[in-house]
């Protein structure tokens, strides 16, 4: 019961050796470009924040035109890019909520209770109106989602599609790219 194991043999491990730095040393050549593109590189704060100004500049300008390369990853694709034309090709009612709940709001605090209660109908008709347009936009845009896209996937779209609806059109980002009432492309690859 307390004997000793028998011992396993130790196997040798291969000693590992550093043999270099793991790359060739770089050229005379190589490192006077690598010198100058180092002296070319911003140096100070101003200089890095104008570069990184310009940049941001030119992502924005790219979000604004629907240029695919600057899109946030919620816009990106095909089946977005069209879930935002055919909500731009169409003028929905619930694009104006934003201004009418502020007029909502604005009577609810006036003082005049008839005002107050007048305010409070028209948040509650708000409500059913986007309810309905929601309703619209999830079944007219499944619908030809998966007559365009077939096999693809459509999560979040409808969802996507609604939160774009519901933005006044001057506010939405990315911008419109097809005027009310235009007609969209067939193929959207």
């Amino acid at each position: 019961m307390f004997r000793r194991k028998s011992e396993a043999p130790v196997v040798e491990q291969p000693t590992l050796t550093q043999g270099g730095k793991g790359r060739p040393t770089p050229t005379r050549k190589e490192q006077e470009a690598a010198n100058k593109a180092r002296a070319k590189a911003p140096r100070g704060r101003r200089e890095l924040a104008q570069s990184r100004s310009a940049s941001s500049a030119q992502a924005r300008e790219g979000m604004r035109r629907g240029d695919e390369r600057y899109l946030l990853p919620r816009d990106r694709g095909p089946v977005r890019r069209f879930a935002r034309d055919w909500v731009d090709s169409r003028f929905l009612i619930s694009e104006t909520i934003m201004p009418v709940i502020i007029l909502a709001l604005v009577l609810g605090f006036v003082g005049n209770r008839e005002l107050a209660i007048l305010g409070q109908f028209i948040t509650f008709v708000v409500l059913a109106v986007v309810f309905v347009t929601w309703i619209f936009v999830s079944f007219a845009l499944t619908r030809e989602l998966k007559r365009r896209f077939p096999g693809e996937s459509t999560r979040g779209v409808s969802w996507y599609a609604m939160m774009r609806a519901m933005m006044l059109r001057q506010l939405r980002n990315p911008k419109p790219q097809v005027k009310v009432r235009q007609k969209l492309p067939d193929t959207y690859r």
